[in-house]
């Protein structure tokens, strides 16, 4: 089974790209026939830049990308939309690179279920 994932929202500011990412890793541990793919637009990109900074106890949502990735989980970032937030030249999460619309309606035509946030 295919699950797409659309994410929109800032990394941080608002929980849904977190809850997203749990719900990604739940479904990659708790069923292997699961392949998981996101499609970062609008601030939703700034999801996957490196170098995150975050305070003792708070959640990382590049560790939490990094987890999804190294289980086999695709990530594609609208490449309009870094190019409207000026990240052209940016470092991104290890796995994730930079994608399009047509990548985005090929992804949402092969999945199983879609899910937005």
């Amino acid at each position: 089974m295919r699950v797409l994932f659309i994410v929109n929202d800032p990394p941080y500011g608002t929980e849904n790209v977190y809850n997203a990412l749990r719900l990604a890793m739940t479904l990659q541990k708790e069923h292997e026939n699961v392949h998981i793919r996101f499609f970062f637009m609008a601030d939703g990109v700034l999801s996957a830049l490196a170098g995150q900074e975050t305070a003792e106890g708070y959640y990382n949502v590049e560790r939490m990308l990094r987890a999804v990735t190294r289980k086999g989980g695709e990530v594609a970032l609208c490449g309009s939309c870094l190019d409207a937030r000026g990240l052209k030249g940016a470092t991104f999460v290890d796995g994730c690179s930079r994608g399009s619309m047509s990548q985005l309606a090929m992804w949402t035509v092969e999945a199983d279920n879609v899910l937005t946030f």
